[in-house]
Formats: C-alpha cells, structure tokens, sequence
C-alpha cells in the first residue's frame, strides 16, 4: 500500500509529457519537497485509485494525493508548483486565479493531443520511491 505520509502524483507512464512533468519536477523541486511519483498503469496505483470517489475514478487524468486529499486534472498540475524551488511556487496564485471551468478546459485540450505532441518514452522511467 501506498506511504500515506509522503505526497504522491500518479501520472501516465506512456505519456511523453507525463515523463516531461515528472523530470522538470525532479530538478527544480524544493529542499523540503516530499513527493513520489507512480505510473497510473501500476497494480498498486489501480487499486488506490479504486478507492476515489466515483467522479475521480472516472476522471482519466492526472492524480495528486496531497496530505491524503485527491486532487485532479488543473487543480493537481497547479498544485505540483508547491514543490517546486520558491521562484516557481510564485506562480501558484496566479494560475489559481483562471476559473476552475476554464483551467480544466484548456487541461483536457492538452491531454487530447499529448501523445500527438509529445513522443511516448519507450519505457517508464521517472523517478519511483
């Protein structure tokens, strides 16, 4: 079972762009940053992901588990920004300042075309610890 005292974002092991995130992450993160990343394909991700609400099972997307809370899609992205160094967690604020509606419209635009856009890694490769 997953460590429920380290924060943990669930993202595509074949997504070009999820590898993407996962890699810029690993080297701007903060000192104090305590976050893990897995791939949504794992045994062990499908079945904590089975214990979601109904609408975030369903949801398809990015998963962020945050001190034991589930955030998705734009909500999830925005917040990887906290463990970012402090010139990057300056965004934060700011990008939380779109509309939920229209953060998560311009999300899904993206993720319909990621693997059009980004090339698919031949292997899932972030960091898992």
């Amino acid at each position: 079972m997953l460590n429920t005292k380290r924060d943990v974002l669930f993202l595509d092991g074949d997504c070009g762009l999820c590898h993407g995130l996962a890699f810029f992450m690993d080297d701007r993160l903060a000192i104090d940053s305590d976050i893990s990343y897995r791939p949504i394909q794992s045994a062990e991700v499908q079945d904590i992901i089975s214990n979601f609400t109904d609408r975030q099972q369903k949801a398809d997307t990015v998963y962020l588990v945050r001190a034991n809370k589930v955030y998705i899609r734009s909500s999830a992205a925005i917040r990887c920004l906290l463990y970012l160094k402090w010139y990057w967690k300056l965004w934060y604020p700011i990008l939380w300042l779109i509309p939920l509606p229209l953060r998560d419209t311009i999300y899904r635009m993206i993720a319909m075309s990621r693997h059009q856009i980004f090339k698919k890694p031949e292997s899932c490769s972030f960091r898992i610890d």
